[in-house]
């Protein structure tokens, strides 16, 4: 039996990201993955998706390329067999790439399906074969599923949850988006831009429900603007196979309506892989298919972590691989090692115009009590944006009155998703409005809007 200092059990960001870091402090370092290195985000979610909204981009970009003086002698076509091709191959240079980052820091690598036995022992069954090892401190890293709806059950057909909707044979005329949370409204982005008709079904009362009020109804105006049809307050109930594809019934306002479409994409969440994971052999919490662990990502069972998705909010890549790197200083005894504060998590979403986000909305401020100060800066009132064409959007800031605090930033507009690092940033630092307006923002550049929203929460904007 091999024993090892550290094993992690998931090699997604948060599992991958823990083992390297374990490594580089010098603990002998295990990680099992029952499928790919890299997780689903690598392979199947957050790269092979934006590889694909890269591509309905540069289709948009030529479509509208007149005025910039792009001249084409016939209108663009869009290949979706080439953008699937290129998004495979992009999943495939990164699931190399983590396959390097494993041997580079000599973490030994194990194939199959992991099962805690109690005392530190974990099996791992591959191909029907067994062995086991043993671990001082176990990571678990398993991630999450796409959840399904009773009565949509995924077909690879007609129903398609994230992962068929990546790999298209061909491109439907037709789609049906069942969730309107970022995963739901990239697949409606990228289809829409490619040709399809694009209907998307929202149980909330608006899309993006955990984005600030203003920023997702932005988005709503925009994506109608595009030809996508949105309904929310919107509850399905049932579907039936039709000679078109599937009709989905729904309730709005207690009246029964429906939509017909070739595919339904779901896209309603996710439910943590908590299965089969010998848990009931520790005293592991488990709550709506999350583990309980508290700040440190430490489980009720002693030297047993659970980090990103399996671990709950915010299911996001980045906010997993922080967690791996605290739990590997943890384990290591480093000092000071940080608390993650999920506030202070950025949210991102690669639609067009893309959405992002950190720290509290609005409503959440008045909510828990802070007088705010609110700023607005519109990208019309911005030059880059105005010589990109793409002068849509805007963005907010929420200010605490009493101490400056940046307590939350939203955006909506052009390469806002690159833009967020700098309120994360701002956050981090516990910087005041006073230290961002004295800030030099580079000129002419989109980031400008971030200086020029925070002078508007006091009244000094200068731009509009």
């Amino acid at each position: 039996m091999q024993n090892y200092q550290v094993v992690v059990i998931g090699a997604g960001p948060g599992g991958y990201m823990a083992a390297i870091r374990a490594a580089q402090l010098g603990l002998k370092t295990a990680i099992i993955e029952r499928a790919e290195l890299g997780g689903v985000c690598l392979n199947w979610g957050c790269l092979p998706t934006k590889t694909l909204l890269r591509s309905t981009e540069i289709l948009r970009l030529a479509c509208e390329g007149a005025p910039y003086g792009l001249v084409l002698d016939s209108a663009p076509r869009f290949d979706l067999a080439t953008a699937v091709k290129r998004s495979r191959d992009v999943a495939k240079q990164l699931n190399r790439g983590v396959h390097g980052l494993m041997k580079k820091n000599k973490v030994t690598v194990m194939t199959g399906h992991a099962r805690l036995l109690g005392k530190g022992k974990v099996a791992v069954v591959d191909a029907g074969a067994e062995q086991e090892v043993q671990a001082k401190h176990i990571i678990l890293a398993t991630g999450a599923r796409a959840r399904a709806i009773p009565g949509f059950e995924p077909d690879n057909e007609t129903i398609w949850t994230a992962r068929e909707a990546m790999v298209p044979k061909t491109l439907p005329k037709s789609i049906t988006v069942i969730g309107a949370g970022a995963i739901g409204v990239e697949f409606a982005s990228f289809y829409s831009t490619a040709g399809s008709k694009v209907t998307i079904l929202e149980a909330a009362e608006r899309i993006l429900p955990l984005e600030d009020a203003e920023i997702s109804d932005m988005l709503a105006e925009h994506l109608r603007k595009q030809g996508i049809e949105i309904y929310t307050g919107a509850y399905v109930e049932n579907q039936k196979t039709t000679t078109c594809g599937v009709k989905v019934n729904f309730t709005k306002s207690g009246s029964p309506q429906f939509v017909e479409s070739e595919k339904v994409i779901l896209a309603v969440g996710i439910t943590g892989n908590v299965e089969s994971l010998g848990l009931e052999n520790t005293k592991i919490q488990i709550d709506r298919t999350h583990i309980t662990v508290n700040e440190h990502c430490e489980t009720d069972e002693p030297n047993i972590y659970a980090i990103g998705d399996i671990a709950g909010p915010p299911w996001l890549a980045h906010k997993a691989s922080h967690e791996g790197v605290i739990v590997a200083e943890l384990i290591a005894g480093v000092e000071d090692v940080h608390i993650l504060d999920p506030k202070s998590v950025p949210s991102c979403t690669y639609c067009f115009p893309q959405v992002a986000s950190v720290g509290i909305t609005e409503a959440q401020a008045l909510e828990q009590g802070f007088e705010v100060n609110i700023g607005r800066f519109p990208f019309i009132g911005n030059g880059k944006a105005l010589s990109l064409g793409e002068s849509d959007g805007m963005v907010k800031t929420v200010i605490d009155k009493k101490t400056g605090e940046l307590l939350g930033a939203h955006m909506i507009g052009p390469e806002v998703t690159e833009m967020i690092s700098t309120y994360a940033l701002a956050r981090t630092l516990e910087t005041t409005e006073v230290e961002l307006m004295r800030t030099v923002f580079p000129h002419p550049t989109l980031s400008e809007a971030l200086h020029e929203s925070v002078l508007a929460a006091y009244g000094r904007a200068l731009h509009i």
